[in-house]
């Protein structure tokens, strides 16, 4: 093989373990020269790829002919897909054919088929994206102040309950002292006010007066109602 600096260094050592002879038992030209075959794919992996390419993992070997355009060949036995159990693998490329080394400088590496205006749209989805997180995060800024302010609000309203509610209980507290010293009051001077009422008591002749009487009377009956609900 003519040394070419235009053909990968991957592809000059795949040619030149296909070519070799003492190889042939692992790897090897297929009978119309057209692809070659992987025999024992095993002691493929582990005797001939370290002496090679410096590993022994068939799995990348393969990824690099992916990466180079080769496919495998699929054989069909009598309608039956062939699987690579059964068989050696296959592989094939238009360029890289027996007794044609000059057709290597023709296999290119595969580069990635993302268009330059496929970037500019995902830059523009990305550009929405982002003003749309945007618009969400102002809008829950928003819905945050709103509850903060409610929040607040919710507290002072709270506290003027519990003010209201302190000012109520006071205040029966003070209604009930003005009672428990009004009832003490007529409990105490009852006797004396009606003594000094007493003479009031009687008319010119010296009865009882019938309006003085039910005054009297409204009084004790008065006391004795606050003292039963007290």
């Amino acid at each position: 093989m003519k040394q070419n600096s235009n053909v990968p260094a991957f592809l000059t050592k795949l040619w030149s373990l296909v070519e070799d002879g003492a190889t042939n038992e692992f790897i090897c030209w297929s009978q119309n020269g057209q692809s070659f075959l992987v025999l024992d794919e095993q002691r493929f992996a582990k005797e001939i790829l370290p002496k090679y390419f410096k590993h022994n993992n068939m799995a990348s070997f393969v990824r690099q002919l992916n990466m180079y355009g080769f496919r495998k060949v699929i054989h069909m036995d009598t309608g039956i897909v062939k699987q690579e159990r059964d068989g050696p693998i296959e592989f094939q490329h238009p360029f890289f054919k027996q007794e044609q080394d000059d057709l290597l400088e023709n296999i290119k590496r595969k580069v990635s088929s993302a268009r330059p205006e496929d970037n500019i749209i995902c830059q523009e989805d990305l550009t929405k994206i982002q003003s749309s997180v945007q618009n969400v995060q102002a809008k829950q800024e928003g819905l945050e102040l709103m509850l903060t302010t409610l929040q607040r609000e919710n507290e002072a309203l709270w506290r003027e309950v519990s003010d209201l509610r302190q000012k109520h209980a006071n205040q029966q507290q003070v209604i009930r002292k003005i009672i428990q010293f009004i009832i003490s009051l007529v409990q105490n001077n009852r006797v004396v006010s009606l003594k000094r009422k007493r003479p009031l008591l009687m008319n010119n002749n010296g009865s009882k007066s019938k309006f003085i009487h039910q005054v009297y009377e409204e009084l004790v009956e008065s006391t004795e109602a606050i003292n039963t609900h007290h």
